[in-house]
């Protein structure tokens, strides 16, 4: 058994306004997961003290790191991440594409490593799409193409996870479900698990795509006071085997 835990801890600044990557850490280790899946990283950023969030959190959870800056500013790098105690490879980091001629539009990135469970090896792809829906409609088709989800390399048992800012009636969603099932569905969950906003989570934008290999056992989106307090999303949780070849 294995669990998967992807989270967009909004820069460490909770819903109390107040930055604390202690209190991300808390929130995480809680529940042990095998694999972390971090978005709205802030690494060297002016804003957030400078701190590298990426290992901060990881050193913290005894963890190795994989970030990637899906946005640049000089120094200051903003995106996401990957943590696992286990065994791990780093297989690709890269910008998604976006819509050009539209002001105001944040870089998004994905980033793919292969984590040994000890079982099994495990492809887990991560990423935070945009706002838009014509962006994510490209974001989601690159994730499917032939650099990622449809990469020759990218076989066996395969996980996408992170915020997609969409909901399951829409055609970013629907492009992601006809390559990969969603782990909620897989189960039967109804109600789905919302996870944002964290005070009083009423959409489901956080989602975890599986491969058929992998079972999916449970899932839970965690409503402590301290997890509804330390990101304006709740983090999701996905258990789950990978079957036998």
């Amino acid at each position: 058994m294995a669990r998967l835990l992807t989270y967009n801890v909004h820069r460490c600044v909770g819903v109390d306004r107040q930055l604390d990557v202690a209190r991300i850490v808390a929130v995480i280790a809680e529940y042990e997961p095998d694999i972390v899946c971090l978005q709205e990283l802030d690494v060297g950023r002016a804003r957030t003290g400078h701190v590298d969030q990426a290992q901060t959190i990881a050193d913290g959870l005894s963890m190795s790191v994989h970030f990637n800056a899906a946005m640049r500013v000089e120094a200051e790098l903003y995106g996401d991440a990957i943590l696992t105690p286990h065994p791990e490879r780093l297989i690709k980091v890269g910008p998604l594409p976006t819509l050009k001629g539209v002001p105001g539009l944040e870089p998004r990135g994905a980033l793919w490593a292969v984590i040994d469970l000890g079982a099994a090896t495990v492809n887990v792809v991560t990423t935070h799409l945009g706002l838009v829906p014509r962006e994510q409609r490209l974001q989601a088709k690159a994730l499917v193409g032939p650099d990622w989800l449809g990469h020759p390399d990218c076989i066996g048992p395969t996980i996408l996870t992170g915020d997609f800012n969409a909901t399951s009636i829409t055609r970013p969603y629907q492009t992601l479900v006809r390559r990969l099932d969603d782990a909620q569905t897989r189960l039967g969950l109804k109600p789905t698990l919302k996870t944002f906003p964290s005070s009083f989570p009423a959409i489901r934008i956080d989602h975890c795509f599986v491969s058929p290999d992998i079972r999916v056992t449970a899932a839970r989106a965690p409503f402590s006071p301290l997890a509804r307090m330390a990101s304006d999303h709740l983090p999701l949780i996905i258990d789950f085997e990978v079957k036998a070849a």
